[in-house]
C-alpha cells in the first residue's frame, strides 16, 4: 500500500534554505514553517532544512561551505542590504537564487529586487502559504537552471 504524499521521507532529497537577518523573529517565524515537512514534500519532493544566519559575513561562510540553491535575505542587514548579498552570491560559481524580505514589501522594492536580479520579495509578517510556494517554485526554477545548459 502507498504512503500518502509527503510521508516518505527517507528517500527524499534534503533542500537546504538560507535565511539571513538580524531579527530573531525571523528566524523563529521561520522556524514555525519549515516544521511541517510534508508541505513542502507536496511541492518539490524535498525534505527542507533552514539555516538561519544574522550577517552577511556568516551568510557568505555557508554559502561557500554548503550547497545552497536558495536564500532568504532581509532587506536591511547590519552592516550592509540585500543589495550586498545579491552582489556577493553573484560572484559564486553557482550563485542560488535570492528573495528578499521585508515589513515594508511595497511595489518599489518589489521593482527594483526583480530589475536588479532578485527571484522575488517575500513580505513581513510572513505566511506560511505564500512562503512555501514562493520558496517552493524558487527551488524548482533552480533546478530547472541547472538542468538547461548555457
Amino acid at each position: 500500500m502507498k504512503k500518502p504524499l509527503g510521508t516518505e521521507t527517507n528517500s527524499l532529497q534534503t533542500a537546504t534554505i538560507l535565511s539571513v537577518s538580524p531579527a530573531n523573529d525571523d528566524c523563529l517565524a521561520l522556524q514555525r514553517i519549515f516544521e511541517n515537512g510534508s508541505d513542502w514534500a507536496a511541492y518539490t519532493k524535498c525534505r527542507w532544512s533552514l539555516i538561519a544566519r544574522r550577517t552577511l559575513a556568516s551568510a557568505l561562510t555557508s554559502l561557500r561551505q554548503l550547497r545552497i540553491r536558495v536564500v532568504l535575505c532581509e532587506r536591511e542587514l547590519l552592516p550592509g542590504s540585500w543589495l550586498d548579498m545579491l552582489e556577493q552570491i553573484a560572484a559564486l560559481p553557482d550563485p542560488p537564487l535570492l528573495i528578499v524580505t521585508s515589513r515594508l514589501a511595497d511595489e518599489r522594492l518589489w521593482a527594483e529586487a526583480l530589475n536588479r536580479g532578485a527571484y522575488d520579495v517575500l513580505a513581513k509578517p510572513f505566511d506560511r502559504t505564500e512562503v512555501v510556494r514562493v520558496i517552493s517554485l524558487a527551488w524548482l526554477h533552480s533546478n530547472i537552471r541547472r538542468e538547461v545548459p548555457a
